[in-house]
């Protein structure tokens, strides 16, 4: 079974490995989307995955340094892609929640990328 949280926080960054004269080389902001996702066996007992709560709980910290902060000063993030955001939180998420299966990174309504660990 699969089930997930969404987040959204509200940040600034530029992409400084991009060609010159591109438009993301320039600072801007984006209200990201985040859809964590967990997958495994519902308990028997308790009829649900995860609760809800544990994986609120488990993102509240990264929340807390990702959001209305500028990325590229936040370690790990001085390229702040979608890819490279969205491999971050794994990295930061998997130790608290091993049944993480995917993150996705949304920076528009339109476009994202989703993560599911490395391999």
């Amino acid at each position: 079974m699969d089930l997930f949280v969404e987040f959204s926080f509200e940040a600034a960054h530029r992409l400084p490995n991009v060609p010159p004269g591109h438009k993301c080389a320039r600072l801007h902001g984006h209200s990201f989307h985040v859809r964590i996702t967990v997958s495994g066996p519902v308990d028997p007992h308790l009829g649900w995955v995860i609760d809800f709560a544990d994986l609120k709980q488990a993102f509240a910290p990264l929340h807390r340094v990702l959001d209305h902060h500028y990325l590229n000063e936040v370690p790990g993030l001085e390229n702040p892609t979608s890819e490279v955001l969205a491999t971050w939180i794994w990295d930061r998420l998997r130790p608290d929640v091993p049944i993480l299966s995917a993150v996705e990174v949304r920076e528009t309504c339109t476009a994202g990328c989703i993560y599911r660990g490395p391999g």
